[in-house]
């Protein structure tokens, strides 16, 4: 059993029940997750055994599109998965939400290292070079346009322009990464550590129009 494991087992015992979309609960045979929406059991749940359908499950929501970011709130209905212990659990949650568990108990502690979107861009090349040259007025409204659980992303961003430009209060800025109807001591909240692809994607097109460049 891994140390995160073992601090994933002691985070359930004590009150933590959600992440993301998902309900966790816990008996004295192992654990079982489902979707938020289905934890009252109304409908037939496809039962998964064991952590191997996570990453199935969550690549496409119910509409068949393909979710580009794991963080997205558009995951899909219908399935219970049964969990014999918390090594299990843990590979389970970071199918559906990759590295989440390890990445909050870094950050509670201290350790969890940002990557600024600066130097996110800096580090772009080919295709994806022009998104250095996006303005910061222009990141700080892709911020309000494409982050937030208003955009179908339920994570918390922790992330700055620079070291010395944080982010313009807004509702996606401001958004804490905990699940709606949660109180703060019973979900792990979803954090961004940095840009993700599909932000630097999106830089990439706003630089482009702010140069006047098709």
């Amino acid at each position: 059993m891994t140390n995160i494991a073992r601090q994933l087992r002691g985070l359930i015992e004590g009150g933590i029940c959600r992440i993301g979309q998902i309900a966790i609960s816990a008996d004295g045979t192992g654990f079982a997750l489902v979707h938020e929406a289905d934890v009252e059991g109304e409908g037939e749940l496809e039962i998964h055994h064991g952590p191997d359908a996570a990453r199935d499950i969550s690549t496409y929501a119910e509409d068949g599109t393909y979710r580009f970011t794991k963080g997205r709130t558009d995951l899909k209905r219908g399935w219970k998965m049964l969990l014999a212990d918390e090594s299990a659990l843990l590979l389970a949650l970071d199918g559906f939400y990759p590295a989440a568990v390890g990445m909050f108990l870094a950050q509670r502690g201290g350790g969890l290292e940002i990557e600024n979107l600066r130097d996110k861009l800096n580090r772009q090349t080919g295709m994806y070079r022009y998104a250095r040259t996006i303005s910061d007025a222009g990141a700080q409204q892709l911020v309000r346009e494409v982050c937030g659980p208003a955009h179908a992303c339920a994570k918390k961003i922790l992330w700055q322009i620079d070291s010395e430009t944080p982010l313009e209060d807004s509702p996606a800025s401001r958004y804490d990464g905990v699940p709606s109807g949660c109180s703060g001591g019973s979900a792990i909240p979803l954090v961004c550590r940095e840009a993700c692809n599909h932000f630097v994607a999106e830089c990439r097109k706003a630089a482009k129009a702010e140069a006047g460049v098709k």
